[in-house]
């Protein structure tokens, strides 16, 4: 690390930039609710469980995000509708990562639960991360990092936003995933773990979050089995932590997430993070693909069947 890289100054990366944009529960359980094909605002409200002032300002930036596109479906009083712009759209890969993290890590007891077709193959299919270039399916230990051109530091202009990971209410289909990219503290740590920085003092001068609020975050990740701790040292006790299983899975999510701010929020030098696959030593252009025909998911060769929760389904 340079001079630079004082406590109050963060690694830029396209995680950052992203989740100041997406790193909040009520927006991705908005965004959710969009890709269930909820359009007006009682709708995202019944599906949300969201109070109705925070679903008004959540719709609100994301129209000024240009994530979502406000249109007049009745004029007479005028009314509006919600719909994902391009965008809105380019968020489905990471949709769909969360939502393979849920199905397989969450506790989905009394939540809604959907069933996807890939329409080109006509297969129900999970979707699976896979690399660009040999089309292997591929994990966090499988990747390697290195600085890219963007790389730098900058001053963590914190936009100030409450914890709302306890405050949700409705049904989900990513409700603990929401809680954790929604949580961008613990999605910045992960960002840190998943790149090498594990220790306490490390991590907080790499994201510049408050003591209090990284020993907290530290807490949480232990506690539903993302991160452990592991001691390295006895005299005093000294922790570093290190990915679980559960966490291993979670690193798909976070990566398509940095490839959508690297599409949108780069800076003019390039990209701050740069991956290779080990598997084909290939720079890692990461996709989404069908689990069954092994073609790239696109939102418009999908479709899903919602099953609410309480429904018996056939074996």
């Amino acid at each position: 690390m340079t001079s630079q890289t004082s406590q109050t100054l963060i690694r830029t990366c396209s995680i950052w930039r992203a989740l100041e944009i997406v790193g909040d529960t009520p927006t991705l359980l908005t965004l959710e609710a969009a890709w269930l094909g909820v359009r007006r605002f009682d709708e995202f409200h019944q599906r949300t469980g969201l109070l109705k002032a925070l679903l008004s300002n959540r719709l609100k930036k994301l129209v000024e995000s240009h994530i979502f596109e406000r249109r007049l479906y009745t004029s007479s009083p005028p009314r509006y509708e919600y719909v994902l712009g391009p965008k809105g759209r380019d968020l489905y890969w990471v949709t769909l990562m969360l939502l393979r993290w849920e199905q397989r890590w969450a506790d989905q007891d009394g939540e809604i639960r959907v069933k996807l077709t890939h329409k080109v193959c006509g297969h129900q299919f999970t979707p699976e991360p896979a690399c660009g270039h040999c089309g292997e399916n591929f994990n966090a230990t499988e990747v390697t990092w290195r600085e890219g051109p963007g790389v730098g530091w900058m001053a963590p202009l914190y936009s100030q936003r409450r914890q709302q990971r306890d405050s949700i209410v409705g049904t989900s289909l990513f409700k603990t995933g929401a809680q954790l990219m929604g949580d961008r503290w613990a999605s910045l740590i992960m960002r840190s773990i998943f790149t090498g920085i594990n220790r306490f003092d490390d991590i907080r001068r790499d994201t510049a979050i408050a003591t209090n609020v990284l020993s907290e975050r530290l807490a949480w990740l232990v506690s539903i089995g993302v991160i452990r701790q592991h001691q390295y040292a006895t005299s005093p006790p000294r922790y570093e932590y290190r990915v679980r299983r559960k966490g291993l899975d979670y690193f798909p999510a976070l990566l398509m997430l940095m490839q959508w701010g690297d599409k949108f929020y780069v800076s003019p030098e390039g990209p701050p993070l740069l991956l290779t696959h080990k598997g084909c030593n290939h720079g890692l252009d990461a996709k989404v693909v069908c689990s069954h025909c092994r073609g790239i998911i696109a939102p418009q060769d999908v479709t899903f069947d919602i099953v609410e929760p309480g429904t018996i389904v056939p074996a």
